[in-house]
């Protein structure tokens, strides 16, 4: 982040505007919603801005700037076309700790002003960092058109109750979960619609109800990495949360989108790596759920597959806790996808099987003749430790040396990494990778060179052959 959004009070703080030109006047336009003290040093003044003097909505203090006139000033704003006199406001500025804002010059702004959504008490603010203004407004455009114009309305009204909510419900989590049935209700339509009084009266038989906490664990599959592959009812329930428990797959830009004020909780396992046992993270879900929260089980990929998803809503129903699942898209299908891999095609493979390089608990074996069957693509999820001893079963049991794999590593992001390879050559191409990664075995590997789309656009250098890298 460039620049922290925050929304600042200056209602009855002194304000200097320096310049009273039509710049100036757009700047003093939106001061004056925010009941700011505005005070102006000019030489000329426009015609609009004089105005504003004549009905005492602004002040004219002096024509030129000087240094005194800064005492007791909250906020500062330079618009003039004197670029030496405004570097000498930004200095001073600087020297004093006042917000800054020399206008149309970035490098001499301690803050900036956003684009404005305006549905009083509900603001919403927007920036490009000065980056994209053309952008940033075609995404107010958007913005304005999904927003109700009495938006507003439904925050006020909802402000007027608060205190007699607080007063009903002494509980946090209780406050919340009413008013997020509140605003998920008729209510909001009513008000909307121009009809308080109905909407007054839902308030009020909803605060009759009894407002049971009831806890529950919602499953949900992060994807492969990308967070734009997300599905849209993963995001909603992520800004629901109470708890989220994440494992070590999730990405950062995936945790970046939870809820602000929910608790997260790191209950990654990585092989080789001491961790919290799946044992205590079943009981971790039922003790938060049991509380009363709503409690996010966030895995990568999907959490059906191998991501022990079954065994902690097993363990949930068992203890009588209320359960969601949001499927993910799983990293055999989202990883393949972004290599340019089809795991299926008429002309290489009539199937895909999806196997762990992990052993199970009760250390089933895999049935190795089907899976060298070559009509079956094989997806390998982390199949890096055992990489070797699949190669060499798979090969004991009919599959070729030759057999294409494809080994990617942190698929779906820009640091995705291809590497083209045999199934002889398994063990010396996963020495050279960073996890994670997902290994592919099968002909409709060959496809990847046609296929392939999705590039790093910092390096279109990042599809590789063993070859290439085995022989350096």
């Amino acid at each position: 982040m460039d620049y922290l959004p925050i929304f600042l009070d200056l209602k009855h703080k002194n304000v200097l505007v320096v310049g009273a030109g039509d710049i100036a006047l757009n700047k003093i336009k939106l001061l004056l919603r925010s009941n700011a003290i505005i005070n102006i040093i000019a030489k000329n003044i426009c015609s609009e801005i004089k105005c504003l003097l004549a009905q005492n909505k602004v002040f004219w203090i002096s024509q030129e700037f000087k240094i005194v006139y800064l005492e007791n000033i909250f906020l500062v704003i330079a618009a003039t076309n004197n670029t030496q006199l405004n570097q000498i406001i930004f200095e001073e500025c600087n020297k004093l700790k006042i917000l800054v804002n020399v206008v149309d010059d970035q490098s001499k702004c301690s803050f900036i002003f956003p684009s404005i959504i305006d549905r009083s008490p509900i603001v919403v603010a927007i920036s490009s960092s000065g980056k994209a203004p053309v952008l940033l407004r075609l995404l107010r455009e958007k913005i304005e058109a999904l927003l109700p114009t009495r938006l507003g309305d439904i925050a006020n009204i909802a402000g007027k109750w608060r205190k007699i909510v607080k007063k009903k419900f002494v509980n946090f989590l209780e406050r919340k979960r009413f008013w997020e049935k509140l605003f998920s209700s008729i209510f909001v339509q009513h008000i909307i619609n121009g009809r308080e009084k109905q909407a007054i009266s839902t308030i009020e038989k909803m605060i009759k109800k009894p407002n049971i906490l009831i806890g529950e664990v919602i499953l949900v599959g992060a994807g492969p990495g990308n967070s734009d592959l997300l599905t849209l009812r993963a995001l909603q329930v992520l800004q629901e949360a109470d708890v989220v428990l994440y494992d070590n797959l999730v990405s950062q830009d995936v945790l970046n989108l939870i809820r602000r004020d929910a608790k997260c909780i790191y209950v990654g396992k990585r092989a080789g790596l001491k961790s919290i046992t799946q044992k205590k993270i079943i009981k971790l879900l039922i003790f938060l759920a049991k509380q009363g929260k709503r409690v996010v089980r966030l895995k990568g990929g999907d959490a059906f597959i191998f991501g022990r998803g079954g065994e902690e809503l097993e363990a949930a129903k068992n203890a009588n806790i209320n359960v969601q699942v949001i499927p993910g898209i799983t990293a055999g299908i989202g990883v393949s996808a972004y290599a340019g891999i089809p795991l299926t095609h008429r002309d290489y493979a009539q199937g895909v099987i999806f196997i762990t390089g992990h052993k199970c608990i009760n250390n089933i074996s895999n049935n190795w003749s089907i899976l060298s069957d070559p009509s079956y693509t094989l997806v390998v999820y982390m199949g890096s430790l055992k990489a070797l001893e699949i190669s060499q079963q798979l090969i004991l049991h009919g599959r070729l040396k030759s057999t294409p794999i494809a080994i990617i590593s942190q698929g779906t992001t820009i640091n995705q990494k291809v590497i083209i390879g045999r199934l002889d050559e398994i063990d010396k191409i996963f020495k050279l990778t960073v996890g994670p990664t997902l290994l592919i075995i099968g002909q409709v590997v060959l496809l990847h060179k046609k296929l392939e789309w999705f590039k790093n656009l910092t390096n279109f250098n990042n599809i590789e052959t063993a070859s290439s890298i085995i022989n350096v």
